[in-house]
């Protein structure tokens, strides 16, 4: 490494190594002592996007601000596709969290506007499809049925899915438009991306779609995995059968690939802000170090194994040192391993 690196450069290289040769456990240890209340950081820290990556940048940027008070870190649930386009890629916004990789389009947006966005996978989540407690009717869905049940023309009532099911018309809840679950849904479900019926009640707000379903006893709604698992008393998520038989959302299917709707979550970084930014560069250090901690977990997601931990400390080491560069599009979205499916 260069001798004249800068203190915060040297700093992420050191706190890499360490956590290459002592492992996980030392990762938390690490992590918590990162910064420090007394390390004089300073500065704000603008977090967009995802609604589902949400809970997790919210935990991230109350601990870091715990040990570094004098950050101002901010993070509003816009939903991935519009903190695309009205924050990130406009500069507006340091971070982006995505429930689907960012879009080619959204890519050449940001671009234009001199933003070049680098991917972490953070965690995954069980996309958890949900009806009230009082369904006692549904137990398991095959792909086919939920497609009946949301493409653009879709099935009215349940016994037009199955004929034992009651002939009550669904009440649907699901993401707005600008969400990444719906896209994420929409492609994976429907078979055609942003392919959906116009015939339900949508919110950004995922406690707003919680509360829709619990409200009446023929809704069905979809969202991620932790909404459902804070409120499991008072929902009741469905399995579905891709063609192997029922799986339910877990996080142990979730981690293991046998759930169907099982995906990764993202965060997007503007690189500039890597480079040239302590506080953004130290957090974004924070958040992918704790992605791998019961932080994770405990807010209903599957954690970054140590693996891809290590894969992104390494991304991150690089661009700060500049060793990155003349690397190509490693950074974007579409062309980095952050793509595959968990």
């Amino acid at each position: 490494m260069a001798s004249n690196r800068p203190d915060s450069q040297r700093s992420i290289v050191s706190r890499r190594k360490f956590l290459g040769a002592a492992g996980g456990a030392a990762a938390l240890s690490v992590a918590g002592c990162l910064g420090g209340g007394g390390s004089g950081l300073s500065g704000e820290v603008v977090v967009t996007g995802s609604s589902t990556v949400y809970p997790v940048s919210q935990a991230m940027t109350e601990e870091f601000k715990s040990e570094n008070p004098g950050v101002d870190p901010s993070v509003d649930p816009t939903g991935t596709g519009a903190g695309f386009e009205n924050s990130f890629c406009t500069g507006s916004s340091d971070i982006n969290g995505a429930s689907r990789p960012i879009t080619d389009s959204e890519l050449q947006s940001c671009r234009d506007n001199g933003v070049e966005p680098v991917e972490f996978q953070v965690a995954s989540d069980a996309l958890t499809v949900a009806v009230n407690t009082e369904n006692d009717w549904a137990e398991c869905v095959t792909e086919d049925e939920l497609r009946q049940i949301w493409k653009p023309d879709p099935a009215q009532t349940w016994s037009d899915v199955r004929s034992e099911w009651p002939d009550e018309e669904f009440e649907r809840y699901g993401p707005a438009t600008t969400s990444g679950t719906f896209d994420y849904f929409t492609e994976h479900i429907i078979g055609e991306a942003r392919s959906h019926t116009d015939d339900y009640q949508s919110s950004e707000n995922d406690n707003t779609l919680i509360q829709g379903v619990q409200g009446a006893p023929y809704t069905i709604g979809y969202f991620g995995y932790a909404y459902y698992d804070q409120n499991r008393d008072s929902l009741k998520a469905l399995s579905i059968d891709a063609g192997d038989g029922c799986v339910e959302p877990s996080l142990d299917n979730a981690q293991s690939g046998d759930y169907p709707l099982a995906r990764p979550l993202y965060i997007y970084v503007n690189r500039e802000e890597l480079r040239n930014s302590d506080v953004v560069q130290q957090f974004v250090e924070y958040y992918l170090t704790q992605s791998s901690s019961d932080i994770v977990s405990e807010i209903g997601y599957v954690p970054a194994g140590d693996e891809l931990q290590q894969q992104n400390l390494d991304k991150l080491e690089a661009i700060v040192s500049g060793d990155d560069e003349g690397s190509g599009n490693q950074s974007s979205g579409n062309t980095s391993s952050g793509n595959e499916s968990a």
